[in-house]
């Protein structure tokens, strides 16, 4: 920490051929007193008036300018490197994610899984089903309901939901440790509680890996894909002759 610094403006520039030493260049300097230059060890600097010449300061005087070399002390330059060599070891796990191979597998098994998913909802085969849904499986309904594992499984066993067809497009598979995300646009036929249910919709499931690595499906959502409605238009209707 330095006790008087009266025009503290100053550059510091590292000399690769000698990696401990740093020149110090003041601009419009003073005197600095017991200043801590290296973080380490305290120096006593004098430094006259000058305006540093130099042609790539940009500066335009050519009055001589002083430099001083403040040396850090043995060893700090090792731990310097040693320090962020570990820092270095210790972020690649996070920076890196899970290992591409492991992904591509996952993703492998997941669109394995919204097949397996789309035929027992094809076939109404509840059995199936039932293996795919963990047991505090929750999913909402385009119309806002709450379905539970046992609820959604009721439905196909007598026949409430069914399915004639459904075509899956744009889908996208995002991981989250052990958690999957699956976004995508279904093109559905079928019939529901609420009626005829055919129609398009953008769905989310999501997919969590348990102790033993199996995927199950714990929570589904599906929104309706609406037309836009055509724009009114503004001009005034033409008059009946």
């Amino acid at each position: 920490m330095c006790h008087r610094v009266l025009l503290p403006v100053f550059e510091a520039v590292r000399y690769p051929s000698r990696a401990s030493a740093v020149k110090l260049r003041y601009r419009f300097g003073t005197e600095v007193t017991s200043c801590n230059v290296t973080g380490s060890t305290q120096h006593r600097v004098r430094i006259d008036d000058f305006i540093d010449p130099c042609l790539a300061s940009g500066l335009t005087s050519v009055i001589p300018m002083s430099t001083w070399k403040a040396r850090s002390p043995d060893g700090w330059n090792r731990r310097v490197a040693i320090a962020t060599m570990i820092a270095f070891v210790a972020a690649v796990p996070l920076l890196s994610g899970m290992p591409h191979s492991e992904k591509h597998e996952n993703r492998r098994v997941i669109d394995n899984l919204e097949e397996t998913w789309r035929n027992a909802a094809l076939k109404g085969n509840s059995a199936a089903m039932e293996g795919l849904l963990a047991d505090d499986y929750m999913a909402i309904t385009p119309t806002g309901v709450l379905q539970s594992k046992e609820q959604t499984l009721a439905l196909i066993r007598n026949g409430t939901l069914r399915f004639k067809s459904i075509d899956y497009d744009d889908r996208k598979v995002r991981f989250y440790g052990t958690t999957a995300l699956v976004t995508c646009r279904a093109d559905v036929s079928g019939v529901s509680a609420d009626g005829d249910m055919s129609g398009s919709y953008r769905y989310t499931r999501v997919y969590a890996r348990d102790s033993k690595g199996v995927w199950r499906i714990v929570s589904f959502e599906a929104n309706r894909i609406r037309e836009p409605e055509p724009r009114k238009s503004n001009k005034p209707a033409a008059k009946k002759k």
